[in-house]
C-alpha cells in the first residue's frame, strides 16, 4: 500500500500545482485590462476571452475533480478499502492501479459498464 499512498501523493501535489494554474488563469482572463470600446475587433476578442475562460473553467472542473478521486484514495488506504473494487468486490489488479491509482473499478468490472 506504501508504493500506492507514495504514488498517489506524487500525482495529488501535481494536480494541486495545476489546477492553481488554471484558478490563476482564469482571474487573469476577468482581469481584462483593455478599455470597452464598440469596434467589431473588441467583441471579436471578447468573443475569444469568453470561450477561453469557458475552457479553463472546464479544465479546472476536471482538475478538481481529479484531485478529490484521489483524496478519497488516499482515504481508502487508510481504512483499509483501498484496491478492492466496489462492484465485484475483488482487488484490483496492481497494473491498472499503477495506470490509475484512484480508480475504485477494476477492469473487469469497468468493462462490464460499457
Amino acid at each position: 500500500m506504501k508504493e500506492f499512498e507514495v504514488l498517489i501523493l506524487q500525482k495529488l501535489a501535481s494536480a494541486k500545482e495545476e489546477l492553481t494554474s488554471l484558478k490563476e488563469s482564469i482571474s487573469k482572463k476577468n482581469d481584462s485590462g483593455t478599455d470597452y470600446t464598440a469596434s467589431t475587433s473588441k467583441l471579436l476578442e471578447d468573443g475569444a476571452d469568453t470561450l477561453e475562460r469557458e475552457s479553463l473553467s472546464q479544465l479546472a472542473a476536471r482538475q478538481q475533480k481529479f484531485v478529490i478521486n484521489l483524496e478519497n484514495a488516499l482515504i481508502r488506504i487508510k481504512n483499509g478499502t483501498y484496491g478492492i473494487c466496489v462492484d465485484t468486490g475483488k482487488l484490483i489488479s496492481k497494473e491498472r492501479l499503477r495506470a490509475v491509482p484512484h480508480t475504485m473499478h477494476s477492469i473487469e468490472a469497468k468493462l462490464a459498464k460499457k
